[in-house]
Order: structure tokens, then C-alpha cells, then sequence
């Protein structure tokens, strides 16, 4: 849902729909279509303006999957979400060129590529010409090895010259930069104190001028703080993500979306001053 109050404040919920059976948090609990496209539908009805379907894992250390495979996995989600009328924005969570255009023409109209469009060569391509809204994520390395001592002179300029790259590549390649969100890549590649500095220093990021991407649910840097397993990081991810909203951060890439939903509604109240009483629904993001 992309909340607004009476003074204009927004926000958009991405809700993560992970269609795989090794991801960190809930990996095989939405393995089967049926149970994805309810929890998805679920999501919706919670308040995320956004589906974000993937069909591979990213969590660290996680190994490839053919593309037919993710397809596989992908299709039959997208699918059904459409056919059931689902009005959130449907993304498809994604780094190879095929499976983003299947997805597309399936009825997503995002793709959020963790490599930023450098995995395949074919992707920006596929964006451009399907005029489809894109994530630029940031991570050092590959999903294999990116946990492996990761370094920086400075985390924050580097993160943010990395995405300003990367979206000038894109508008070159004919992507509109309106259609563009950016996002720091919390736990790729990054140290706690890695991720600890991104979110203090957002402000930062938002200057360059798109929508800021914070992706915090139940990461493992939240259980090395908190002390807790991941289904206990709920009050971490919100204490995160009502952070990065005051920084200027406005899409939050959530599986708890009700919570984080409503601290967000919250959060957006106090800081504007002003507030209207509103019925969760879902729609469609706008990133202009």
C-alpha cells in the first residue's frame, strides 16, 4: 500500500514473496504456487503496493538456479496473482533476462535485479524496451562470496557512486530514470557496522535523486544486535525501516508488511504533523 496522509507523506510496502526453498527466513513455506499467490494476496490485503516474487535465493552462500527452473517457480505465481485481480504492482525478483521477460509478459511491470543490471547482458534491454519500472541493488561480489570480509575505504560514498553508475548506465540504455528505484543492498556485501553506517547516513543516498529501497526484514545483521532468531527480528526491522523513512528512504522491502505498515503510518503522522484515518488497500506504485 502506498500510504499518504493529509500533508502528502508517502510510503510504499514491498512485500517479499519468496517462491524458493532455501531462503534465510522462510525458505520452503511458499515453495508450492497455491501457497504463494494466497500468501501474496495476503500481503496485499496487509498494505504492500508491491509483490516482490523471486524465484532464487540471495541469502549469502546460496548457489545458482537455472533459469527454467526460477520459471518455474515464478510463473505460475505471477500468474495467479493476476488472474485473481491482485492490484499491488507485481515485481519480479530477478538478475536473468528471460525470466524477466517472461515475468513481464505474464503481468509484472518491475524488475528488481540485486546485480544492478550487470549480471546479464540482456537486461537492461529487456527493461528498457518493456518500459518497466527497476531496482539498481548494490552488492559487492556475488551472493557465494559476498559475505567474505567485505571492505570499504568508505561504505557510504562508495555505495552511493556504485547506484549513480549504475542508473547513468541505465538512462543511457534507454531505461527513464522516473521508472528507476535505488537500493543500498543492506546485508550484501556489508559488515553490521556496514549496514549500521547506510542507515545513518541515507540521507546521503536519497540526494541522488530516485527512491531509496531499504531491504532490513529479519536480517542476520538485526540478530547480531538483538540477539534474536529470525522470527523474532519483527521490532528490528521496524526500528530500521521507521529510521530510514525519517532519513528519506520511501519503499520498504518487508515480509512483515501489517507491522511495518502501520509503524510506517505512524512515523509519517508525527513527521508531517497531520494524519487521515485509513482502511489498508492495496495499489499500484507510482515511482515518479
Amino acid at each position: 500500500m502506498s500510504g499518504r496522509d493529509a500533508g502528502g507523506v508517502d510510503f510504499t510496502v514491498m512485500g517479499i514473496v519468496n517462491v524458493t526453498p532455501d531462503s534465510f527466513s522462510d525458505g520452503g513455506r511458499y515453495l508450492d504456487p497455491a501457497a504463494a499467490i494466497r500468501h501474496g494476496l495476503e500481503l496485499a490485503h496487509e498494505g504492500a503496493a508491491i509483490l516482490d516474487i523471486g524465484g532464487e535465493s540471495t541469502r549469502p552462500g546460496a548457489a545458482p538456479v537455472p533459469a527454467g527452473e526460477e520459471l518455474g517457480r515464478v510463473l505460475p505465481v505471477i500468474e495467479g496473482l493476476v488472474s485473481r485481480g491482485v492490484s499491488a504492482q507485481l515485481s519480479i525478483d530477478t538478475s536473468k533476462a528471460t525470466v524477466a521477460e517472461s515475468a513481464l509478459r505474464a503481468g509484472a511491470t518491475l524488475v528488481n535485479d540485486v546485480t544492478a543490471l550487470r549480471g546479464d547482458p540482456d537486461m537492461v534491454g529487456i527493461v528498457a524496451l518493456n518500459e518497466a519500472d527497476c531496482c539498481l541493488m548494490h552488492m559487492l561480489g556475488e551472493p557465494r562470496t559476498m559475505q567474505r570480509h567485505p571492505r570499504y575505504d568508505d561504505v557510504v560514498s562508495e555505495v552511493k557512486s556504485f547506484l549513480h553508475q549504475r542508473m547513468a548506465f541505465a538512462v543511457g540504455e534507454g531505461v527513464a530514470e522516473q521508472r528507476i528505484m535505488l537500493d543500498p543492498g543492506i546485508g550484501f556485501g556489508k559488515t553490521v557496522a556496514h549496514n549500521l553506517e547506510l542507515l545513518r547516513r541515507l540521507d546521503e543516498l536519497v540526494a541522488l535523486g530516485r527512491p531509496v529501497v531499504i531491504g532490513t526484514s529479519r536480517k542476520s545483521f538485526l540478530g547480531r544486535i538483538s540477539g534474536r532468531e529470525v522470527d523474532g527480528r519483527i521490532a528490528g526491522t521496524i526500528a530500521t525501516n521507521v529510521l530510514a523513512y525519517e532519513r528519506g528512504a520511501r519503499v520498504f522491502r518487508v515480509h512483515d508488511v501489517g507491522p511495518v505498515h502501520d509503524a510506517l503510518a505512524v512515523t509519517a503522522a508525527t513527521v508531517s504533523g497531520t494524519w487521515a484515518s485509513t482502511t489498508p488497500t492495496s495499489s499500484t506504485m507510482s515511482t515518479t
